[in-house]
C-alpha cells in the first residue's frame, strides 16, 4: 500500500524518454537527488493491444518501446537507488511483466483513466499483489466504480485512485481539488493528486501542493532535466528545482499539519504560561495578614514570572484567609492563604435570583 500518512512524492517519467534508455536513466539519477519516493515508467509491451494500428501516434509510439530486457535494465537501475517503482500499464502483457518481476520493487501498477472500461486489462492487474492505482481524471462516477467493483470482484482490495488530468497543460481554475475529497468519502479509497499545471505558472508548486492540508497526501508530477526542449509530456514537466521546491513545500505542509492531538506542545506551553502571556492572579491592594481574598482586593494581570496558579483556581480563593502581607501586584497563590480542600462555592459568582 501507498504511504498514507506521510508526503509521497512520485515522479512521472510517461514516455519523455523517446526510446533512449540513458536519458530515462538520467531522469531516474535526477528524481532520487530530488528527494522524490517513486518513479513512474508507462510500459507498453504490446501496441497493438492499445492502439489500432491507423492510429495517428502509432508509428511514433512503436520507435520509442522498450524491449522486456531493456525495462529489466532500467527496472534493476531504479531499484538500485532506492526508489520504488510504479509502473503504469497499458496493455495486458504489461501486467504480466509486472507480477513476474514484483521482486524489482514495484509497489504498484496503474491503469491509465484510457484503460477503466478495459475488462482484459482489469483481470490481469487483478493478480498484482500490490496496489492498483486507478488514474480517475476525466472520468465519470460510473467508469469508476465499474473499474474498482471489477477488480473487487476479482479479489483486488488494495486500490488507490489517483486523480487529476492532462489538458495541455491543465488550468489550475479547472481542477477541481475537492472533488478528490468525496470520491476519497463515495468510494472509501485512499486518493492522490496528479498535477499538470503548467510549469510556466508561477503557482505551479503552489497548486501542487494543496493537496496536503486537504488530507491528500501523495503527489505526481511530470519533471525534466531537459526542459524547454520539445519532448513527449514536455507541457506539463518541471524542472529539477521545482521538483525540489515541491519536495520541500510537501515536507513543510506536513509538519505544519501535525497530528492533530489537542494536547500543548512545549512551544504551546512556554507561549500559553500564566503571567507573561496569560493574565495571573494578582493582589488589587495590598493585603494584610489576617485579611479575607474577595472580588474586591484581587484582579487579573499580565506579570513578568509565570505561576502555577491557573485561573479555574480562582473560586477557591475567594474568602479565604491570608497568612502573610500580600504587596500591591504580588501573585496570589495557595503559598500565602490558609487553605483547607473543601467543596468550591461559586454561589457569589451567579447572578442574584
Amino acid at each position: 500500500m501507498i504511504e498514507k500518512n506521510q508526503p509521497y512524492l512520485i515522479g512521472e517519467t510517461a514516455f519523455h524518454h523517446e526510446g533512449d534508455i540513458p536519458f530515462l536513466k538520467t531522469l531516474v539519477d535526477h528524481g532520487k537527488n530530488t528527494k522524490i519516493d517513486a518513479i513512474k515508467f508507462h510500459l507498453l509491451l504490446d501496441l497493438d493491444e492499445y492502439f489500432v494500428k491507423k492510429h495517428e501516434a502509432y508509428d511514433i509510439l512503436k520507435n520509442w518501446l522498450l524491449t522486456k530486457e531493456q525495462w529489466l535494465d532500467v527496472l534493476s537501475y531504479t531499484n538500485q537507488k532506492g526508489l520504488d517503482t510504479i509502473l503504469l500499464c497499458n496493455d495486458p502483457d504489461s501486467v504480466d511483466f509486472a507480477i513476474e518481476n514484483s521482486d524489482k520493487n514495484i509497489i504498484a501498477i496503474e491503469l491509465h483513466a484510457t484503460g477503466l472500461n478495459d475488462y482484459f486489462l482489469l483481470e490481469k492487474a487483478s493478480k498484482f499483489k500490490g496496489t492498483v492505482i486507478l488514474g480517475v481524471g476525466g472520468s465519470s462516477i460510473d467508469e469508476i466504480y465499474y473499474a474498482i467493483t471489477t477488480l473487487n470482484n476479482l479479489g483486488q482490495e488494495d486500490i488507490f485512485l489517483m486523480y487529476g488530468f492532462q489538458n495541455y497543460p491543465t488550468r489550475y481554475e479547472e481542477i477541481n481539488l475537492n472533488k478528490m475529497l468525496k470520491l476519497k468519502d463515495l468510494f472509501d479509497l485512499p486518493v492522490g493528486y496528479a498535477d499538470h499545471t503548467d510549469p510556466s505558472n508561477p503557482l505551479n508548486e503552489y497548486v501542487s501542493t494543496l493537496g496536503m492540508p486537504l488530507g491528500i497526501n501523495v503527489c505526481e508530477k511530470h519533471f525534466t532535466h531537459a526542459f524547454g526542449e520539445k519532448r513527449i509530456d514536455a507541457q506539463a514537466a518541471v524542472t529539477l528545482e521545482q521538483l525540489a521546491n515541491i519536495r520541500e513545500m510537501m515536507d513543510v505542509a506536513n509538519i505544519s499539519l501535525g497530528d492533530g492531538t489537542l494536547a500543548m506542545s512545549d512551544a504551546e506551553l512556554s507561549y500559553g504560561n500564566t503571567g507573561p502571556m496569560k493574565k495571573a492572579i494578582v493582589a488589587k491592594t495590598k493585603i494584610k495578614k489576617g485579611e479575607v481574598i474577595s472580588l474586591e482586593n484581587v484582579s487579573f494581570k499580565r506579570t513578568n514570572e509565570s505561576t502555577y496558579m491557573l485561573q479555574s483556581f480562582f473560586p477557591r480563593l475567594i474568602g479565604l484567609t491570608v497568612n502573610k502581607d500580600i504587596e500591591m501586584d504580588d501573585f496570589i497563590d495557595f503559598s500565602n492563604v490558609e487553605y483547607e480542600f473543601r467543596k468550591e462555592n461559586s454561589d457569589q459568582f451567579k447572578a442574584n435570583k
